[in-house]
């Protein structure tokens, strides 16, 4: 069996910001990551790059951004009133959980903090940033792509 559309897959990685740098995150060693191929539930770049692969199979798969987690958007850049931040969350780096006037929840870093108000990136962590994935696929079962 090869990945393709409506397989589940499931993979073990490592990801690094740069071919040889520090690892940003894995997963070897603990649980795989589960998703189904084609259903659009990874970024289409690792998706793009895990297709046709077999069991037992590893492979170095470079992501761009576009295909990965978008660019930095300076939209994503907003600043609040200093007011709206705990003080005990009042330091740079810090992730805060918020709700939108739509109801949708979202993750903002604070990126400054200035006098009277606070500024925050709504940006993913990993937006701008070429991947370096090394991925293994451990099993492939038959499913289906809703």
């Amino acid at each position: 069996m090869i990945v393709s559309p409506g397989t589940v897959v499931s993979v073990e990685y490592t990801l690094r910001l740069d071919e040889e740098d520090e690892v940003y995150e894995s997963n070897v060693g603990d649980a795989p990551l589960v998703y189904t191929h084609g259903a659009h539930e990874i970024i289409p770049g690792l998706e793009d790059g895990l297709d046709g692969m077999v069991v037992g199979q590893t492979k170095r798969v470079t992501v761009s951004p576009a295909d990965g987690y978008g660019d930095r958007l300076d939209e994503g850049m907003i600043e609040v009133s200093r007011s709206k931040i705990p003080a005990e969350a009042l330091e740079v780096g810090t992730k805060l959980e918020a709700t939108t006037p739509d109801g949708k929840t979202v993750f903002p870093r604070i990126a400054d903090i200035k006098e009277n108000t606070v500024v925050l990136d709504l940006n993913h962590p990993l937006a701008g940033k070429t991947l370096y994935f090394e991925v293994t696929v451990l099993d492939i079962q038959p499913g289906s792509v809703t």
